[in-house]
C-alpha cells in the first residue's frame, strides 16, 4: 500500500491525498509534524533530503515533490484522462503544473502561510502575486469547465488546493466567481476530500 508522508495543513500534500481519494487509490496516512521539525529528522530525511512534505512510498519507490508525485500516480494508477498523452494537452497540463510551483506557492500558498504559521514573508507582494494570477484565472476559466483539457486532469488537483483557502491567507476571492465555481465543480467529484480548514484572516 501507499503511504503518504504528509501535514494536515499542507496544501502541496492535499494535492496527493485528493488526487489517492479521486482515483480511489489505497493509501496510508503518515502525520509529518512540521511544527515539531520532524521532517528534518534523520528518518525523514532518508526519505526525502530536502526536508519537505509530501513523500510517498510505494512498495519502495520513494518520490517526494507534490507535482512529481501527481504525475508517477497518474502514470501509475489513474485513468489517461487525468494526464493524456496528446502532447498538445500534456504540455498544457505541465504549465499549469509549473504555475502551481511558481505564482500559486508565491501567492496565496505563501499569504497562507504568513497567517496560519507565522512565516516571515511579505504579505502584501504575497496577496500581490495571488491576485494577479486570479485576474489571469478568471479570464482562463472562462467559457471552459477544466484548467487544461475538457475533462479535470492534475493540473486541477494541482492548482485547488491553495487557490480553494486563499482566504485563509487575507486573499478575496468574491471577485473571482468563474474561479469559485471551477473550485465547486472539483469540489463535486466523486472522491473529493476537504482539506483542513483554519479559521484565520478572510476564513475566520
Amino acid at each position: 500500500m501507499i503511504k503518504l508522508y504528509r501535514h494536515t495543513l499542507s496544501g502541496h500534500s492535499h494535492r496527493v491525498e485528493l488526487f489517492l481519494s479521486l482515483i480511489g487509490q489505497d493509501h496510508e496516512l503518515v502525520e509529518v509534524d512540521l511544527l515539531k521539525g520532524e521532517q528534518k529528522g534523520d528518518d525523514f530525511l532518508a526519505l526525502n533530503p530536502f526536508g519537505k512534505v509530501p513523500v510517498i512510498d510505494d512498495d519502495g519507490t520513494v518520490i517526494a515533490d507534490s507535482n512529481a508525485i501527481l504525475v508517477y500516480l497518474a502514470r501509475r494508477y489513474a485513468e489517461r484522462t487525468w494526464y493524456p498523452d496528446e502532447p498538445a494537452v500534456g504540455a498544457e497540463i505541465q504549465k499549469w503544473l509549473s504555475v502551481a510551483a511558481g505564482d500559486i506557492n508565491n501567492g496565496p500558498a505563501t499569504a497562507r502561510l504568513v497567517t496560519v504559521f507565522g512565516a516571515g514573508y511579505d504579505p502584501e507582494q504575497a496577496k500581490s502575486i495571488a491576485y494577479s494570477l486570479f485576474d489571469v484565472l478568471e479570464q482562463h476559466l472562462t467559457g471552459r469547465a477544466w484548467l487544461a483539457d475538457a475533462n479535470p486532469t492534475i493540473a486541477d488537483v494541482a492548482g485547488y488546493s491553495y487557490i480553494a483557502h486563499a482566504p485563509e491567507g487575507d486573499v478575496s476571492l468574491e471577485p473571482y466567481p468563474t474561479v469559485r465555481t471551477w473550485l465547486a465543480r472539483i469540489e463535486a467529484l466523486p472522491g473529493f476530500i476537504p482539506m483542513q480548514k483554519t479559521a484565520v484572516a478572510l476564513a475566520a
